[in-house]
């Protein structure tokens, strides 16, 4: 367990809050103390006390950028993508969990350029682990023939 002590101006400005942000959400927060003092020269404070324990990673990743497929894939690819997108919301749907826990947008583009639609080819995109393949890459595959026919 780790302490982090901030002491900030009262109506610091959002650079400053934005400080103790990105130090809060790197990091696993015990418990935050705050008091409210005015120093000698009769400013305002507030000091804050956080206990912690750090985070395995230095810095918690930011937040990556949406890529858009059309632009990405040919138009043929594009059109397997959305078929897949269709797909995964329904089975999504079928275990009531979110989308991207059965396939993520980066996975189904994957599987989209792929010349065909086969279990033994989902094992080789990264990230798809064999649990899901186990769970949904044979559901994906039959309904994906499915929908063509």
């Amino acid at each position: 367990m780790q302490i982090k002590i901030f002491d900030i101006i009262s109506g610091a400005s959002s650079d400053d809050l934005e400080v103790i942000n990105k130090f809060i959400r790197g990091n696993k927060v015990l418990d935050i103390d705050k008091q409210f003092y005015t120093s000698s020269d009769n400013v305002g404070h507030w000091s804050i006390f956080i206990t912690y324990i750090q985070s395995t990673q230095s810095q918690q990743p930011e937040q990556r950028e949406k890529i858009d497929y059309k632009n990405v894939l040919s138009a043929e690819d594009f059109e397997k993508f959305t078929r897949l997108r269709a797909l995964r919301k329904q089975l999504a749907n079928d275990d009531a969990v979110p989308a991207y826990a059965v396939f993520t947008d980066y996975e189904l583009a994957q599987l989209a350029q792929m010349p065909s639609l086969e279990v033994a080819l989902i094992q080789k995109v990264s990230g798809i682990g064999a649990k899901r393949i186990e769970k949904y890459g044979k559901l994906i595959c039959e309904r994906y023939k499915e929908s063509y026919q």
